[in-house]
């Protein structure tokens, strides 16, 4: 197998490290995370990337390993729970094969873009990997996985039977020194051109996976996008936070009548209109570019409605203090797209903030809906789409609430 580019070659050591009380239950129940506060020992100094084997109080016996990251608070990231493991090229063979085994479900549609390793939900803290169409966009937030890169990459590509692989890199890691690794450096095969069409439940996109974000495109709505697509058959439908026209391409794409995208970005917004070319469709699409809170009010105070309302921001919690100014901003949101929203329309809400759970972020919606006069039902509430799989709080991180008006 050729790749482009040299990898690091660091030889790992091995560390034995005995945890708090409240660190080693948190292993015993399975959770991908070891914070500084919870380490009683380490037997040397550690290096990224190193192999952390966890011991018990009580036996002394393993009950976990992990890899140490001395440049994180999370300080090691739990590869392996219950014993002993040997860290080689069979074990993340075995984690690939397995990650890869739950989206067989999702490639027998009509669609060839997919996440294939989730972080820590996947057993592969820090790293994650998207395929679209027949490349592979590899994305790391940690130093931990250079001593492995190389054995992790041989693996990708042979489960996903790529042609070409991007490398994405943090800003993070962009900031120190990565070995010599770039981020949009293509590092295994061919890149044609940046920008690559894939396919999402039979509707066609495209992403940038040089200079797009994360990986080029946020795949986890892509169930929400098809079911908006199936609401929107002859339909007025706004898309807010439409970046690059998700939800909106699959509108048309399911014969609405007109849809409006609005964004800050002009960029994006022409990258949703492109995305729109790109599908057979006969309605209209426009776009709107400004601050989605100043726009939603300007379309009120112009007494515009909407059969579809989709509203899907940003995170607006990244942080533990933005907490309530979330709230306020979800509360926001859903009172302007309860007065955009048409007689008998339906109403989209989605939150991707990690913080603000789906309790919490369900219980805003309904309290702002009850709150004014018409009458509606919940018609249905939404999490992570098969191939962003949660095995752990907080990995849970996407909720999205549809709200349909009988008046």
């Amino acid at each position: 197998m050729f790749f482009t580019t040299q990898f690091p070659e660091i030889t790992p050591d091995r560390l034995a490290v005995k945890l708090s009380v409240t660190g080693e239950r948190n292993v015993r129940s399975g959770h991908p995370w070891i914070f500084s506060d919870s380490i009683e020992k380490v037997n040397k100094e550690g290096a990224s990337g190193d192999i952390a084997i966890i011991f018990s109080h009580s036996k002394n016996k393993a009950i976990g390993v992990g890899l140490y990251d001395p440049d994180s608070p999370i300080r090691i990231k739990m590869l392996h729970h219950g014993g002993g493991a040997t860290i080689d090229s069979d074990f993340f063979s075995e984690k690939i094969t397995a990650a890869y085994a739950l989206r067989t479900e999702l490639l027998e549609t009509k669609t060839n873009s997919y996440r294939l390793l989730f972080g820590e939900n996947d057993g592969f803290p820090g790293f994650i990997a998207d395929v679209y169409d027949n490349v592979l966009v590899v994305k790391l937030y940690s130093a931990i996985w250079f001593p492995y890169f190389e054995t992790i990459l041989k693996h990708l590509i042979a489960v996903s039977n790529v042609q070409c692989v991007v490398l994405r890199l943090s800003r993070k890691l962009q900031e120190k020194e990565a070995y010599g690794l770039k981020d949009g450096h293509v590092i295994y095969g061919k890149l044609e051109n940046e920008v690559v069409q894939f396919i999402e439940h039979g509707v066609n996109f495209s992403a940038n996976v040089i200079k797009g974000h994360k990986t080029g495109y946020f795949l986890d709505h892509r169930a929400n996008r098809k079911r908006v697509g199936e609401l929107s058959e002859g339909k007025k439908v706004l898309d807010v936070f439409s970046y690059a026209g998700g939800f909106s391409v699959h509108a048309l794409a399911g014969g609405a009548k007109e849809v409006t995208s609005l964004d800050i970005s002009k960029q994006a917004l022409e990258i949703a209109l492109e995305n729109g070319q790109l599908n057979d469709y006969s309605g209209t699409h426009t776009t709107i570019t400004g601050d989605a809170f100043e726009e939603m009010r300007a379309l009120i105070k112009a007494h515009k409605t909407f059969d579809v309302v989709v509203i899907d921001p940003p995170s607006f919690a990244k942080s533990q203090k933005e907490i309530e100014i979330a709230k306020k901003k979800y509360t926001q949101l859903a009172q302007l797209g309860t007065q955009l929203t048409a007689k008998k329309g339906i109403l989209v809400l989605a939150s991707c903030s990690s913080r603000i759970t789906a309790d919490v972020f369900f219980e805003i919606n309904a309290t702002v809906l009850k709150q004014q006069s018409r009458t509606f039902t919940t018609y249905l509430k939404t999490q992570h789409d098969v191939d962003h799989p949660v095995a752990f709080l907080e990995g849970t991180y996407l909720k999205c609430g549809y709200y349909r008006f009988s008046d």
